[in-house]
């Protein structure tokens, strides 16, 4: 869970230590973002069934991770990859590295989260368009990851873009820059500092829809209703769909086609609600008990692959300038 401008330097680094890994012919190498998680027994099955052990690499956030593979394309560093995204698809086929389609696994929403308890004691009423976060009342209510160093963050510029329309979008962040805006590196910051459920100042952070269910599921203490919501505004959240695709230069077709139809699979599935926090994309997968907390919006914002691959990098580079410069 949860893609934009690059750190190439570091990146870098990080692919030629990825390019020494040894590649056992026994083992199938699957790279996938951070956030990617699977119980143990899941994978020990699969194992078995295909008959190849999984070397799972770590690439970061998903968007450090594309980068990671395209540095290393020449001499590719894993068979498949888990994790690339609608917003990043476009930029993966561009750049040649994906053998075949994307296939879709999971999908989920970026949207603003608020902490109840924060909300109450403040005496503030939720907002109701993104254009309330604007006003005197809410200043230096909202954190936000950067979109240069966040998928989150970056999905969330989107959403501004595609609810408001590119020049109402960056005025909007323009005015939040001057009300107290909190712009962090990545979602972790944001949420488990920031935010006032990690005993930050700010009670509103951009998540996922599903954050209210996690909150419930991980708690010390058995909860009945989750200490955080979501909000649905216009322009303030953004679908994300995630897939697995064989990687040109990869080894182990056919384990790795196998691998495609396990994460897929109804276990898998299954698994990844409480793993990931996203939704399965099979129908009729039963949902988790915990995600009666995590209603999926009703409304939501997307744009074409073709629309981000074009215009995000410039997109972000005038986010920087507005809201950081």
């Amino acid at each position: 869970m949860n893609r934009r401008l690059f750190l190439l330097a570091a990146s870098a680094l990080a692919a030629l230590s990825f390019s020494t890994l040894s590649h056992a012919a026994d083992e199938l190498r699957v790279m996938v973002h951070s956030s990617f998680a699977l119980p143990k027994p899941l994978k020990a099955d699969f194992e078995k069934q295909a008959g190849i052990k999984l070397a799972i690499i770590k690439g970061g956030d998903a968007g450090e991770m594309l980068n990671k593979l395209i540095l290393t394309r020449a001499n590719q560093v894993a068979d498949v990859v888990f994790g690339i995204d609608n917003t990043l698809e476009a930029k993966a086929r561009a750049t040649g590295i994906l053998e075949g389609a994307l296939t879709p696994v999971d999908y989920g929403f970026v949207t603003i989260n608020f902490d109840k308890t924060a909300i109450a004691q403040s005496g503030l009423a939720l907002p109701t368009t993104l254009q309330d976060l604007t006003l005197p009342a809410y200043k230096g209510a909202l954190v936000v990851p950067n979109p240069a160093t966040s998928s989150t963050g970056y999905a969330f510029l989107l959403a501004t873009i595609a609810g408001l329309g590119e020049e109402p979008a960056f005025q909007w962040w323009g005015q939040m820059r001057a009300n107290g805006l909190k712009v962090t590196k990545g979602w972790s910051q944001a949420y488990y500092t920031d935010f006032t459920r990690g005993g930050g100042t700010h009670p509103l952070v951009v998540s996922y829809a599903t954050s209210p269910a996690a909150e419930v599921f991980y708690a010390k203490e058995k909860r009945t209703q989750a200490p955080t919501g979501s909000l649905t505004l216009k322009g303030g959240v953004f679908k994300q769909v995630e897939g697995v695709a064989l990687l040109k230069g990869g080894g182990q077709r056919v384990a790795a086609a196998k691998f495609i139809d396990f994460m897929r699979s109804g276990p898998v599935q299954q698994a990844l609600q409480t793993e990931m926090w996203m939704y399965p994309v099979q129908p009729g997968t039963p949902r988790a008990p915990v995600l009666q907390h995590a209603a999926e919006p009703a409304h939501f914002e997307s744009l074409p692959a073709q629309t981000i691959a074009d215009q995000g990098a410039q997109w972000v580079a005038r986010w920087t300038q507005v809201v950081l410069k």
